[in-house]
């Protein structure tokens, strides 16, 4: 039997020996009840239980580097090295066009949007399985476990961002307006990131072949993707299937308002955030979905 249930409190039932308790004393009973519908997200439950979001972001941001050489260095190390590599084999090798920035500075941006789509899908495609014992014992809802993922790739890019202010200065760049808008385009990712996170999670739970599929589908995400060369590499007959992508657009604004690179158009744009909106939806539904059979399965 299923414990994914939902939650609703009802008045205690009256006896002679309650009607002598006093009304503060007297203890409501809490029933639960399974889910039923596709239109079953609570989000006044999830709101309630915010505190254990917190704590399970918190959890993962302590223990990610702990017993490690380096410690937290590596959120800075990983987005300069993954720059380094492909500004050397796209850059100085490929000679692969970036505008007019240095193709070190254009290939780190792409990584921070690649660091924050990857690590939110990552982490959240495995949280269930992650956290089996919590699940099988205890009662709470669900999405908790993944949405408590996206702090922990905010806390990542916060980092990177700094360094990125360090380093615009050594190459004259300085910001503009633009970067007013990066949250959007960070926000958008996260969506993207996290919707596709909450069908692999719903999926990891019954069939455990896909934990296995997802590092390769990543790494085919990240070459067909321009995170480490521009648009303008691509060839013309490809590049509208490029666009169709809502994540190459989400790069292109990352460039753009950080670094004044790339090209915005405003309707596949706007066509990249209704997919991203829509895929985020659409993952919600269908991880609630499948959410009474979680600990059945696990």
């Amino acid at each position: 039997m299923s414990i994914n249930v939902q939650a609703t409190r009802t008045p205690a039932l009256t006896t002679p020996e309650s009607r002598e308790t006093p009304p503060e004393a007297a203890l409501a009973t809490v029933l639960l009840r399974p889910s039923r519908g596709w239109l079953s997200i609570n989000v006044r439950e999830i709101w309630a239980f915010r505190d254990l979001l917190l704590v399970l972001a918190g959890r993962d941001i302590k223990l990610r580097y702990r017993q490690t050489a380096l410690g937290v260095i590596w959120v800075v190390l990983q987005p300069l090295v993954a720059a380094g590599i492909f500004s050397l084999v796209f850059g100085a090798i490929a000679k692969l066009p970036s505008g007019h920035v240095p193709y070190f500075l254009f290939a780190y941006v792409g990584m921070m949007a690649w660091n924050a789509f990857n690590t939110t899908l990552s982490k959240s495609s495995l949280c269930l399985i992650g956290n089996v014992q919590l699940i099988s014992k205890i009662y709470f809802p669900r999405l908790v476990l993944p949405l408590s993922t996206a702090p922990s790739a905010l806390v990542d890019f916060a980092v990177s961002f700094c360094l990125l202010l360090c380093l615009l200065p050594v190459y004259h760049i300085a910001l503009s307006p633009a970067v007013l808008l990066l949250p959007v385009f960070l926000l958008l990712t996260l969506l993207l990131a996290l919707g596709w996170g909450l069908i692999a999670a719903a999926l990891t739970a019954s069939y455990r072949d896909v934990q296995f599929v997802m590092p390769v589908l990543l790494q085919f995400v990240l070459y067909a993707t321009p995170f480490a060369y521009a648009v303008s590499a691509v060839p013309h007959k490809l590049r509208l299937l490029f666009m169709i992508n809502p994540l190459s657009n989400l790069v292109e604004g990352f460039r753009w308002s950080l670094i004044h690179s790339g090209h915005i158009n405003a309707a596949w744009f706007a066509a990249s955030a209704a997919q991203c909106i829509a895929i985020f939806v659409f993952g919600l539904f269908a991880f609630r979905r499948m959410e009474r059979s979680f600990a059945d399965v696990i």
